[in-house]
């Protein structure tokens, strides 16, 4: 997708684009050019509702709070909120909530297998986006 598609995207293409990113199956990007579309799209949808919730299940607390500075940064948040003295080191893999609306966050261990980011597109109202996106990369914004 050229650059004057990708500004040109709509909330199906971007949808399709995200579909690929799944919980069951772990997508890896394969060229600048599906990273570009991919950012493109989840920007697309979460400026498109009234806040968004992320699920970030990493390898550990570093890479975590990088992948959540990375996003908050992409989304539009306020990375200050991101305190490193608030999280205590966790050893072996991390899950980080995030949630928008209350611009809060929690860690705590995780022992599944999933690696990425859960990014949850919240809306009041019907003509908003409402949906769940991922597992993206953990690096998508970076």
């Amino acid at each position: 997708m050229s650059t004057q598609n990708i500004q040109n995207l709509t909330i199906a293409q971007a949808e399709k684009i995200l579909h690929k990113f799944t919980c069951q199956n772990i997508k890896l990007l394969e060229s600048p050019e599906e990273k570009a579309m991919t950012q493109a799209a989840i920007l697309l949808l979460a400026n498109l509702s009234d806040y968004q919730m992320l699920g970030i299940c990493a390898e550990s607390t570093t890479e975590a709070l990088s992948a959540l500075e990375s996003y908050l940064g992409a989304l539009g948040y306020n990375t200050t909120l991101i305190d490193d003295s608030n999280f205590r080191t966790i050893e072996g893999s991390v899950y980080i909530k995030f949630n928008g609306m209350k611009e809060s966050y929690h860690l705590e261990s995780y022992t599944g297998e999933y690696r990425g980011v859960l990014v949850s597109c919240q809306s009041a109202e019907d003509t908003g986006v409402n949906g769940t996106y991922g597992h993206l990369p953990l690096d998508l914004f970076t």
